[in-house]
């Protein structure tokens, strides 16, 4: 998670994810790259495997009772540069456990990656950001681990660490330990996914400009995509949104608001079940997505379904992308270009219980959209999923 250009195999990651070239020495709130993800779960050890078996992700660290922490069972899991921290509470009345009790399973931490936590904080705070903790060093053996968090929107936070200092497994206090899952079948991958490419955020009605605002101003963030109008909308329903991006680009995050429709807008329904703002989906850089498909299908991950007409409606453009359409047609995979190039996408129903956070898996070549010309096909996928559990 140090290195900012880093190859898993022939692919260069800053490609995979559409980093870009950029002066940290010029930016007031330089950010690395995402460090890690992390997940208030109901049962730790539960979710590490689910995540471990369908994701194909390897469990690497643990914290816990056993490890001297006595109120937070955790587990990290990476595939390639992307990873996920998932705590649940061992002992009854912790933070942890009040916040699933109120999202139920989802995202409570966006944690980045910065070379210099005291700058950022120092910003973040004249700008008016919540610290929520001051700078402070946490170490071991390994060396020093310095971060602070602030607020953000609903629940969620944003941890700052600079980990340039430490060796360590992931943090101190974490132990290494062996992977849960080592059945992945020989033919599948070596990984599903090799990065997070950006996280999408859900916000009340009237709340999207704000919080873009809070990112351009708090932590440097410039605009990169705008979605209005009749960009994102169906028959039933519609929403707004604009992407925020670091510097380099490597952190991307969509900031969504509900639009007034005929019926409940998927934002609707995941605020409603959510309890308020947070994070909707992450979206994972893969190198391929036909086979990350086919082996997270083969894993038990139930994937958005593509009616047959929208391959049918496809330009003659698309034959100029690597995966025949056949193939694309026959796994469900939506395709976009732009004028840097295309991208292939697909979306996974919600992972948990409730109808919040889903996941989608994105292989870019040049593009540096997320899929314009698709959403009306992915909205009419989520609406279909909406009317069977009785939300639409």
């Amino acid at each position: 998670m140090n290195e900012t250009l880093l190859r898993d195999g022939d692919v260069c990651l800053d490609a995979l994810v559409g980093a870009v070239a950029h002066d940290p020495m010029e930016d007031p709130f330089p950010v690395i790259d995402m460090d890690h993800v992390r997940f208030a779960v109901g049962n730790a050890r539960q979710a590490a495997h689910y995540y471990s078996t369908a994701f194909g992700m390897v469990c690497v660290a643990y914290r816990g009772p056993e490890a001297g922490h006595r109120d937070y069972a955790e587990y990290v899991l990476v595939s390639d540069q992307a990873c996920f921290v998932l705590t649940g509470e061992v002992r009854q009345g912790m933070l942890v456990g009040e916040h699933v009790k109120i999202h139920g399973d989802g995202v409570v931490d966006l944690a980045l990656e910065v070379p210099d936590v005291d700058r950022a904080i120092a910003h973040a705070r004249i700008q008016g950001a919540i610290v929520l903790e001051e700078p402070h060093n946490t170490g071991d053996e390994h060396g020093i681990v310095r971060s602070a968090a602030i607020a953000c929107y609903g629940d969620t936070r944003h941890t700052l660490v600079d980990r340039s200092c430490y060796s360590g497994v992931f943090l101190p206090g974490f132990v290494a330990v062996k992977p849960i899952f080592s059945g992945k079948p020989a033919w599948h991958p070596r990984r599903y996914f090799q990065a997070v490419d950006h996280c999408a955020i859900n916000v009340e009605l009237g709340r999207m400009e704000s919080w873009v605002l809070f990112y351009n101003r708090v932590m440097g963030f410039t605009n990169l995509k705008e979605f209005i109008g009749d960009d994102i909308a169906t028959e039933y329903s519609a929403l707004m949104a604009k992407v925020v991006a670091s510097g380099n680009h490597r952190v991307k995050f969509p900031v969504n608001e509900p639009s007034v429709g005929k019926r409940r807008s998927q934002i609707a329904e995941y605020l409603e079940f959510y309890g308020g703002a947070g994070v909707q989906h992450i979206g994972l850089a893969t190198n391929d997505i036909v086979a990350s498909v086919r082996a997270m299908r083969e894993m038990g991950v139930e994937l958005l379904s593509t009616p047959n007409a929208y391959y049918d409606a496809l330009e003659d453009w698309v034959r100029q992308t690597h995966v025949p359409i056949q193939i694309l047609r026959e796994l469900g995979i939506l395709v976009d270009h732009d004028e840097d190039g295309y991208l292939l996408q697909i979306f996974t129903k919600p992972v948990q219980d409730r109808p919040t956070l889903f996941f989608e898996l994105i292989e870019r070549h040049g593009s540096l959209g997320f899929g314009k010309n698709n959403i009306k096909a992915l909205f009419e996928a989520i609406e279909r999923e909406q009317a069977r559990r009785g939300n639409l």
